[in-house]
């Protein structure tokens, strides 16, 4: 997944889509960020990050900033669109135990609401899976999501709770793509409404996993389950 990443120093984030950095060489480049949310906490100028690079001669970035390794020692994969892929080599490799014993699984199926499922694992039964990632860290190992009010996010926990109620099974998965994430729960702080629909969600049958991550220069690799809370604390709540 990283053969080709290279190292560089982060100068600044701007226009949602762009950043620029400093190679190893010293030459100052632009480069695509593939996150287009707040990011808060997953930019630090003069961080040492890490960019793929692709050899399509049609991209006018042909760079793209995947990781961040901050000061503190935290490293965060800011390439959401990787929590997919991720997810599903832990559930291949039976790293999410929760999600074993299907002789199926399909990525990026129509459901009745005329989106997308991440997942549709099959025989025994249906198990309808989305996957969110996190990058979101508030100390002392809480981290949460999302990190911005986001509808579509809860309009997904919203088709989760449609799904539970037919009798299928609905889960969601909360991939820690920082590895200073040890616990999370619902950003409150941030988005209340989000908040109260993933509790609803739970409390008629949606299923929550938290699930923690290896971030480096090697790749992204999910590890173990963390702590799911409903509800943080409100002392980290009011860190939002």
């Amino acid at each position: 997944m990283s053969d080709h990443w290279i190292c560089a120093r982060l100068l600044r984030r701007y226009k949602r889509f762009l950043a620029d950095v400093v190679l190893e060489s010293g030459e100052e480049v632009t480069v695509h960020c593939p996150n287009t949310g707040a990011m808060t906490g997953c930019v630090e100028e003069g961080a040492t990050v890490w960019l793929s690079v692709s050899d399509n001669p049609k991209r006018k970035y042909p760079m793209t900033w995947e990781i961040i390794e901050r000061s503190n020692g935290d490293a965060i994969c800011v390439h959401s669109a990787r929590a997919n892929a991720v997810v599903e080599e832990a559930i291949t490799k039976g790293v999410i135990a929760e999600l074993q014993g299907f002789s199926h699984c399909q990525r990026e199926v129509k459901i009745a609401s005329g989106t997308r499922a991440d997942f549709v694992l099959s025989e025994p039964g249906r198990c309808v899976v989305e996957v969110k990632s996190v990058t979101l860290g508030l100390g002392d190992g809480y981290g949460a999501f999302p990190d911005a009010v986001s509808d579509r996010a809860r309009r997904h926990v919203e088709e989760l709770i449609a799904i539970a109620a037919q009798g299928d099974r609905a889960v969601l998965v909360l991939l820690a793509m920082h590895t200073g994430i040890e616990r999370l729960g619902p950003a409150d702080g941030i988005d209340p409404r989000y908040g109260d629909t993933l509790r609803r969600a739970i409390a008629e049958g949606v299923e929550v996993l938290a699930y923690g991550c290896e971030v480096g220069p090697e790749g992204v690799r999910a590890t173990a389950a963390l702590e799911f809370l409903p509800q943080l604390p409100a002392a980290i709540i009011e860190r939002m």
